[in-house]
């Protein structure tokens, strides 16, 4: 029964991280439907408070909402993170190819690895390696295959630098949680967790945002930005970071990390949908490699699972 149960729990958070790579993948053609002239930061912040006032609800009811002082430095961490990422990410869009971007963000997973070693929420463990190694090549393939006829070149530069120190805080945002989780100084509950994180991100992007953009521009919104910014902000950041948090109570960060290489496999079939006729046999290698990886990542839990339960 104890090995059923724990099946039943790696299943939905890995299934749970495939929707997160859904609903991310498809969170790009929204933001592409928004208003130029927005300033990102302060749209990121406005994303976060809708997604926290979402998540409330499901915190309420918790008996631990309420985070102790290590707890509270801890969630203060974690949004330092995602200000981190999103501030580099915004700071190097202009800065760098898309290819570059793209390219160093498949380095996600094995700092994450490499980072939660560090901390002790990761095995040794060969395979793993090996595992996200093949993803990472599949991830580029992907890459590479957009930027076929396009004007974009790799490149490392300043804009690279910056964004690469985006990729190591994003990173280290499920290693601090699952390190958290660890120490008993994090809820048990993926929904607190989620809320004190992106709460205190909120703050923090926020506080950026005011310093380096207009907050007036704001004011030029539409009502069809506004809803794409409440689709957005209770789907693209409260669900997938909940699904993240679930995840990470029994993942480990690198595993959960993993799902990002899906991303860009989600983006080629809406680019299949739309324009079949950009989708050749170019894009094939990258695609398998990425479900491989998938695939392995799964059955290389499945049976730690059982050999857990069966000794």
């Amino acid at each position: 029964m104890k090995m059923f149960n724990s099946m039943q729990q790696l299943m939905r958070a890995h299934l749970g991280m495939v929707l997160w790579a859904l609903i991310v993948g498809l969170s790009f053609p929204a933001v592409g439907l928004m208003s130029e002239g927005l300033p990102p930061l302060l749209l990121t912040a406005l994303r976060f408070a809708i997604a926290v006032l979402a998540i409330w609800p499901l915190v309420w009811h918790q008996h631990d909402r309420w985070p102790s002082l290590p707890g509270l430095v801890l969630y203060s961490l974690m949004g330092a993170c995602l200000a981190g990422f999103f501030s580099a990410m915004f700071w190097a869009a202009h800065r760098a190819t898309a290819l570059s971007m793209a390219t160093l963000y498949v380095s996600v997973p094995l700092l994450a690895y490499c980072l939660g070693r560090g901390l002790g929420v990761e095995p040794r463990a060969g395979r793993v390696m090996s595992i996200l190694a093949v993803g990472a090549v599949g991830a580029l393939g992907l890459a590479w295959a957009e930027a076929v006829g396009q004007s974009g070149e790799l490149q490392f530069g300043a804009g690279e630098v910056g964004f690469f120190i985006g990729c190591l805080v994003s990173a280290l945002y499920p290693v601090l949680s699952k390190w958290g989780l660890d120490k008993g100084w994090l809820s048990q509950y993926a929904a607190p967790r989620t809320f004190w994180s992106l709460l205190t991100g909120t703050l923090l992007i926020g506080s950026l945002g005011l310093l380096w953009e207009t907050p007036g521009a704001l004011a030029t919104m539409t009502f069809t930005d506004t809803l794409l910014l409440v689709y957005l902000g209770v789907f693209s950041s409260g669900m997938t970071f909940w699904l993240l948090q679930r995840a990470t109570a029994v993942l480990t960060p690198a595993a959960v990390t993993a799902y990002s290489y899906l991303v860009p496999f989600v983006s080629m079939l809406l680019l299949f949908m739309d324009q079949p006729q950009r989708v050749g046999w170019h894009w094939l290698p990258g695609s398998l490699l990425v479900l491989l990886a998938i695939v392995l990542l799964l059955r290389r839990d499945a049976i730690k699972c059982i050999r857990g339960g069966s000794s």
